[in-house]
């Protein structure tokens, strides 16, 4: 296979940084949901720090995929869709792209607010965006979390997208995603 994309298919490395990417947010969601359910102390605070971990190699990870899609460009998509469904197509991966980016970016921004660190993986911490504000804090908050709803819903959207090419209009859209397949 390989690792660029090609007229027809996705290279290795957009397959990677896609189904990584993908992973990644599965951990996310997980982290997300189970911090919120806990009482304020360490345990808390531990799995809120992986979150922020997760949360921001999944920036950097967004960073390297759209600079590699802008430098290899994606397979064309099947002639046989309309007009809408191109712009649906464009659109959804749009959103998803946007969804990538301002998630991390309101996490940092409000963990920013509240004055706490974000630091990746006890490895560094990254500076603060913006000056303590606790005002802000629940404004971010809310944000944050109507994006991980926003983005809930849309990779749902493409998710069944990909099983309609796959199952009802038996095209390659699905396999040209997944490693180890060939058209």
């Amino acid at each position: 296979m390989s690792l660029r994309n090609s007229a027809t298919r996705f290279g290795a490395v957009s397959q990677f940084l896609h189904w990584l990417i993908v992973a990644l947010l599965i951990v996310q969601f997980t982290l997300g949901w189970s911090a919120a359910d806990l009482p304020l102390g360490l345990h808390k605070l531990n799995v809120l720090a992986r979150h922020k971990s997760f949360g921001m190699t999944i920036l950097m990870l967004a960073v390297l995929r759209l600079l590699w899609r802008l430098a290899n460009p994606v397979p064309a998509l099947p002639a046989t869709l309309k007009p809408y469904e191109r712009g649906l197509a464009r659109v959804t991966h749009g959103l998803l792209y946007l969804f990538l980016f301002a998630m991390p970016v309101t996490g940092w921004l409000m963990s920013s607010a509240a004055n706490y660190p974000v630091s990746w993986f006890h490895q560094f911490t990254w500076p603060n965006l913006i000056a303590p504000d606790k005002q802000l804090v629940d404004g971010l908050k809310e944000v944050h979390e109507a994006l991980a709803v926003a983005l809930i819903v849309t990779v749902g959207l493409h998710v069944l997208a990909a099983l309609r090419h796959h199952f009802v209009l038996k095209d390659d859209t699905l396999k040209r995603m997944l490693p180890f397949t060939r058209r």
